[in-house]
């Protein structure tokens, strides 16, 4: 078994939107895994040459362009195979190329995935097991993919550094958001780290106090007494992504 210790994680944001693809590999025999390579396939193969790596594993959280459209062309060019989302985000995967139009971004592809991932599922990179969670609302088929060793998630859109993902999409929920957060992300723990889709990174425990939209005085998360929303501070701070 190697020891999480051994891997190492970078951030490349990607497309114009600027999507955090994270880099993933093991330090001592230079394997690598990469999640929601999301388009600048180009970029990404440069990443690896520069560290030395060689793809053995691409994750996806969930179907948008800017997390997915660069995979088919990498599984073209490496081999690897595509794995997640959950199933219910297909029908995002199949409109990569419209919306791409619609954004103005070029070289991004619809992707079907070599396999789909389920909720409760491990995953193997290396001899170290990730867990993933199904956590639809921002869409369907989102999922999450955590290491409780390393304390550290990979959310996607789900929630952000103050903020949480939109729910104005086809088949978004903004109720079925926040159980997804509440019942999935803040069981692994405050001292876990998250990589969201955009922006920084932060700790669940530092959302549960200060974010607008899920901290525990507004969810009620282990009987926190419930306050009021400020709907100024929630509309100053939501992300448009």
């Amino acid at each position: 078994m190697v020891s999480e210790a051994k891997l190492q994680i970078r951030i490349i944001p990607v497309t114009p939107l600027q999507q955090n693809c994270s880099l993933i590999w093991n330090d001592e025999t230079k394997n690598a895994a990469l999640v929601d390579p999301g388009g600048d396939a180009g970029r990404l193969i440069e990443a690896l040459a520069h560290f030395g790596l060689t793809l053995k594993r691409m994750w996806l959280t969930h179907g948008h362009l800017d997390h997915a459209g660069a995979a088919a062309e990498l599984r073209e060019r490496t081999g690897v195979a595509i794995e997640g989302p959950h199933r219910d985000d297909q029908f995002w995967l199949d409109r990569i190329e419209d919306d791409a139009k619609r954004y103005g971004i070029a070289d991004l592809r619809n992707v079907t995935p070599d396999r789909y991932f389920e909720d409760g599922e491990e995953l193997e990179f290396e001899g170290v097991r990730f867990g993933v969670s199904h956590t639809p609302g921002h869409t369907p088929g989102h999922v999450v993919i955590h290491n409780a060793a390393l304390k550290i998630a990979f959310v996607g859109d789900v929630l952000f550094a103050g903020s949480i993902g939109r729910t104005d999409f086809p088949r978004g929920d903004h109720a079925t958001l926040i159980n997804s957060i509440t019942s999935k992300l803040w069981p692994l723990g405050d001292d876990t780290t998250f990589v969201p889709g955009h922006g920084p990174t932060s700790t669940f425990g530092r959302e549960r106090q200060s974010n607008p939209f899920v901290a525990d005085r507004l969810t009620g998360y282990a009987g926190a007494p419930l306050e009021a929303a400020d709907v100024g501070e929630q509309r100053t701070t939501k992300r448009w992504t």
